[in-house]
């Protein structure tokens, strides 16, 4: 069996962070494992607490792992201050960890904030190096180039900036682009690849990226390349959304057993 790790926070109402990373990775028929970066109160509503666990866990945490049932990928989602991000970097360093899929979560669905400002330049200088590929959705490639990504000209500007803080490759989704239409661009080294495909009229999103970078991570841990990764992902993400799962007052989760 394929062993995937996912470091990121805990969501309570289980939409998003690990357990969306969980689910993800068991409806693929791999090994779930996780390292919590923090604890979150939330719901479909919004957050409305952080906890963080302390850097020092959190590498504890990643020793008992890799010393025990090392992973075939991992999956980085919400690391929220300098001292984490420094302490996942140089665990997976020390441990030559592969196939790592960084989400670089800063914003929850329902616009709650989940990123320090100063957290994101150490997140570009410890964690992208390591990437096989990194996952902004539109406002978070924004926050990272600083500048508005509205067309798709701008998402290939977004994914070009992007690519000079790592030697993987940059996976831009355009969720967030009005129009009846959704376009993502995967940028590797060599050419760029545009998955197309009609929006879906669900407002039950919570929890996208995580799932989305999940599934890419399983599918690296499978041994497919990363343009077929990604495209496996997005099928199951377009699956997931459109089982039309209404759950909550809010933004709702996906439902990630759909296919079972």
């Amino acid at each position: 069996m394929k062993k995937v790790l996912t470091i990121a926070g805990s969501d309570c109402s289980g939409g998003a962070g690990i357990q969306a990373d969980i689910k993800t990775i068991t409806v693929h028929k791999m090994y779930a494992m996780s390292a919590i970066t923090a604890l979150t109160a939330q719901n479909t509503t919004g957050v409305y607490g952080i906890l963080e666990a302390t850097p020092e866990f959190v590498g504890h945490q990643l020793d008992c792992i890799f010393e025990d049932i090392r992973p075939n990928a991992v999956k980085i989602g919400m690391v929220s201050n300098i001292d984490i991000i420094k302490t996942i970097a140089r665990k997976l360093s020390e441990y030559e960890a592969e196939n790592i899929v960084v989400d670089p979560v800063m914003v929850s669905t329902s616009g709650g904030k989940l990123l320090d400002d100063d957290a994101i330049e150490a997140l570009i200088s410890y964690l992208f190096p390591l990437a096989t590929v990194i996952t902004p959705n539109i406002l978070e490639a924004e926050s990272l180039v600083g500048f508005p990504v509205k067309v798709k000209e701008d998402m290939r500007k977004a994914a070009e900036h992007i690519a000079e803080f790592t030697k993987g490759s940059v996976l831009v989704t355009g969720g967030h682009l009005e129009g009846t239409t959704t376009f993502d661009l995967l940028r590797t080294r060599e050419k760029e690849f545009w998955f197309k495909a009609p929006k879906i009229d669900n407002p039950n999103t919570h929890g996208t990226g995580c799932t989305l970078s999940s599934a890419i991570a399983c599918n690296l841990a499978q041994g497919l390349t990363l343009h077929d990764s990604v495209k496996k992902a997005k099928e199951f993400i377009t699956g997931a959304i459109k089982a039309n799962l209404k759950l909550g007052k809010g933004r709702g989760p996906l439902n990630h057993c759909f296919n079972l």
